[in-house]
């Protein structure tokens, strides 16, 4: 059994400059944005700005740091978006960046950032047009306060954004978007509806398999995936079933903090391919989206590192010490759908999303197709599909999953 290592070169292991952890760390945003500018910009989406803005804003403010506000953030961020956060930044001439919510706030700033530092549009730093490690200037200072228990964004080099113009999401990674300092208080989670306590921790969970089974994956990422994967496994019911459960909400903060440093550091594969253009033409929730695909891409790749999607398997209880590694990689699948089923998943379908006709569906598999494979994503999948495959796996997303009448909705 191969382990890469240092040995095989170098690693850079990315994570926040400083993380304060625990219930009461939003009190510590203030004290860190002084430390960093003078005149912040916070931004958040109006949901989210309506439940916390206010007591943030009060924390900088009593901090002697002036504030700014930009509450146009939306599920799946747009260039568009990223702009308009940006002439506020430019307008209000500020120089410390405070986002406040999940991913979409987080990946936001960064993106506000790379304008702040660096020439020209958000779109040309993706890394389909400026590869890996694309942006050549540092952001501003980045504090990242985190509302959700999901999708780590405040650990990673990573921002996602959509590209509205032509539907389809692409990635910027930059060792240079890394947040500064991230604050995680699980009781800013405690707001969060099942919906999204269900969505998000789904997220987290698809970041320690992906991570785990990466081709890119290593001994340092490895460790983190595995804490997390049983942190979520343990935790995600209990909060999604109680959310003033603070010791679960406190479980699935770390679970997910370890997550994004497992695939920040290696990397999402296939699943993740995939989710973005599902996510893009059926306005999904990103987690949502990954918990329908997770189940079927685990399957399709767990001959190839029995071992790993046995240990998935044990971690998720659906399969025992004793079994072969191939009998029990072979249960994985089973065990991460129970998990989904356990937090009524698919139930959500007829709130979050547009699920069209199976015609209407089959047209746009091509498309999806191309998408998940110009990602790159799918290239650190541990099985590599053939285009007619990755096809059948969206085929198989719908027949399954999405359909009205599929077996994991009725």
């Amino acid at each position: 059994m191969s382990h890469s290592s240092p040995a095989d070169g170098t690693r850079v292991v990315v994570s926040p400059g400083k993380t304060v952890l625990g219930v009461g760390a939003v009190e510590e945003t203030g004290a860190y944005a002084d430390l960093y500018g003078t005149k912040a910009l916070v931004v958040a989406s109006e949901v989210i700005f309506d439940i916390h803005g206010e007591r943030v804003v009060e924390i900088l403010e009593d901090a002697g740091v002036e504030t700014a506000t930009f509450t146009g953030v939306r599920p799946d961020p747009t260039v568009e978006n990223v702009t308009a956060a940006y002439e506020v930044w430019e307008e209000e001439s500020c120089d410390v960046i405070v986002t406040l919510g999940g991913g979409s706030s987080i990946d936001t700033g960064k993106s506000v950032g790379i304008l702040a530092t660096n020439d020209g549009g958000i779109r040309q730093y993706g890394v389909d047009e400026a590869g890996y490690e694309g942006v050549p200037e540092p952001i501003p200072p980045l504090i990242a306060v985190n509302t959700t228990a999901g999708t780590g964004s405040e650990t990673t080099r990573t921002a996602v954004l959509t590209d509205e113009s032509t539907s389809t999401k692409f990635i910027i990674v930059s060792q240079n978007i890394v947040p500064d300092v991230a604050i995680e208080d699980p009781e800013l989670t405690v707001s969060l509806p099942k919906s999204h306590t269900a969505f998000t921790g789904i997220d987290a969970l698809t970041h320690a398999i992906e991570a785990f089974g990466s081709v890119k994956s290593y001994s340092v990422t490895d460790e983190f995936a595995r804490d997390a994967m049983r942190r979520i496994t343990d935790s995600l019911v209990p909060a999604w079933a109680n959310g003033e459960d603070i010791e679960a909400r406190t479980e699935m903060m770390i679970g997910q903090f370890k997550a994004g440093k497992a695939f920040g550091n290696s990397s999402v594969a296939l699943v993740h391919g995939m989710a973005r253009p599902l996510g893009a033409q059926l306005h999904l929730p990103h987690g949502l989206a990954n918990g329908l695909i997770l189940p079927y891409v685990v399957e399709f790749s767990q001959m190839t590192k029995p071992a790993k999607y046995a240990e998935v398997a044990r971690i998720l209880d659906a399969a025992d010490a004793h079994e072969p590694d191939r009998v029990a990689a072979r249960k994985a699948a089973d065990g991460i759908e129970a998990l989904c089923e356990d937090i009524s998943l698919t139930d959500y379908l007829d709130d979050f999303g547009e699920v069209p006709s199976r015609e209407e569906y089959l047209e746009l598999v091509p498309e999806m197709t191309q998408d998940a494979f110009d990602s790159g994503s799918p290239d650190n999948n541990p099985r590599k599909p053939t285009h007619d495959e990755l096809e059948a796996l969206f085929v198989r997303v719908y027949d399954d999953a999405l359909a009205p009448d599929s077996r994991r909705r009725s």
